[in-house]
């Protein structure tokens, strides 16, 4: 069975989406209605803007699901999908690429949701670092002690085995990456975000969200969608609404997603969009 994954923000990079502009007249077209639809020319950004322009939450959520779209579309008959999944943000990717959102509507809610994270980003700030080298359970029990002196800071990511993306406060991260150190992590990184991604300063950007997905609509995708939220293969549409809501403030559990898919049949995973980050990730996981 054949599964197709689509990256989150952090797969940018200046020129992306560039080649299938000037490759593919079906891409060109998506990036000609995208640049209309949001009233700026995304597209020029995306392909001479600088990095600091794309880490932008505002520009690189919409640019990453623009590119992972666009390369979905570009592969024609071969984009035969008998399960899908996105890391964060790649899941309005996925669900435009299976056919629950449409283009318009999946860019219109990656925008809102750009947009009320870095509303969230601004009144909480925060950071992200990523743990490597050390247990699942090990991580978590350094965030709960950390968080019981009263910062914030949870594991956000459980990427695959043993490479962790813990969010929260500054002085959470601060305070938990020597702490990881010291039962045995090889390495606790901080990470040049916006914010404390899939963390509880998230959670003031949960309403606004939720009013932008109930006022979308949703169709049953052609196959199932594996949602961050649970791991879990979904098709209800109320189910996939209430996952995406819940996704803003709680972990991506991306290492149960693809173990799950590969239980549930998927030989072949390909990826969609800029970068080969999840591709490495999934080679991790599944050895």
């Amino acid at each position: 069975m054949k599964a197709f994954v689509f990256p989150g923000q952090g797969a940018q990079f200046s020129g992306m989406g560039k080649d299938l502009y000037n490759d593919s007249q079906e891409a060109r077209l998506l990036f000609d209605k995208a640049d209309e639809i949001l009233g700026f020319k995304l597209s020029e950004i995306m392909f001479s803007g600088t990095d600091e322009d794309l880490r932008r939450t505002d520009i690189t959520q919409p640019a990453v699901f623009l590119h992972s779209v666009a390369v979905s579309l570009a592969m024609g008959d071969a984009f035969q999908p008998d399960m899908v999944a996105g890391h964060s943000l790649g899941e309005f990717s996925a669900l435009v690429a299976c056919g629950a959102l449409s283009f318009e509507d999946g860019l219109l809610l990656v925008a809102a949701r750009a947009r009320a994270m870095q509303k969230a980003c601004i009144a909480n700030p925060g950071t992200m670092a990523a743990v490597i080298g050390l247990a699942d359970d090990k991580v978590i029990e350094v965030c709960e002690n950390v968080a019981s002196q009263g910062h914030t800071v949870v594991a956000a990511n459980f990427n695959s085995p043993g490479q962790i993306v813990i969010s929260g406060s500054t002085e959470g991260i601060e305070a938990a990456c020597p702490l990881m150190k010291e039962v045995g992590a090889r390495r606790a990184l901080p990470l040049s975000v916006g914010g404390a991604f899939h963390s509880p300063l998230m959670t003031p950007a949960k309403e606004e969200l939720a009013k932008a997905i109930s006022a979308t609509r949703f169709n049953t995708p052609r196959c199932p969608i594996y949602q961050n939220a649970d791991a879990l293969p979904h098709v209800d549409t109320d189910e996939i609404r209430a996952n995406l809501v819940c996704q803003l403030d709680s972990p991506v559990l991306w290492t149960k997603t693809v173990l799950n898919m590969h239980a549930d049949g998927a030989s072949e995973f390909t990826e969609c969009g800029p970068g080969t980050v999840l591709t490495g990730l999934i080679g991790r996981i599944l050895k």
